[in-house]
């Protein structure tokens, strides 16, 4: 059973940091890509950071270059989104996808906001 379980969400202040982590199971983790998404309402499901099969390759969204830093280990099977400097403007439902050919999986999210 496939399964994507992020934590690490929550409520902190304009810039403030937090780390959210995706725990894979039921695949072999080190064949897929990663990425986190995030989403608020009335939005389409935003693109944030990537990260290769085995950590080589990195891409962020320009709104979060440079603050964001997404990171994996394979002997874990989890992958990280370290976030600092947070913006209001990062509040979201954010959630973790691994992609691998044809299968693509998504985990359940986890709410972040960003408020004084």
């Amino acid at each position: 059973q496939v399964q994507l379980v992020e934590s690490g969400g929550g409520l902190v202040q304009p810039g403030g940091s937090l780390r959210l982590s995706c725990a894979a199971s039921g695949f072999t983790f080190s064949r897929y890509a990663m990425r986190w998404y995030r989403q608020v309402p009335g939005k389409e499901r935003e693109l944030v950071a990537g990260i290769s099969r085995f950590g080589v390759s990195t891409n962020y969204a320009d709104s979060v270059q440079g603050r964001f830093t997404i990171s994996r280990d394979n002997n874990k099977n989890t992958v990280y989104l370290q976030m600092n400097s947070l913006k209001t403007e990062d509040t979201a439902v954010y959630y973790c996808n691994a992609y691998y050919s044809d299968y693509n999986y998504w985990g359940q999210g986890t709410q972040v906001t960003v408020s004084s």
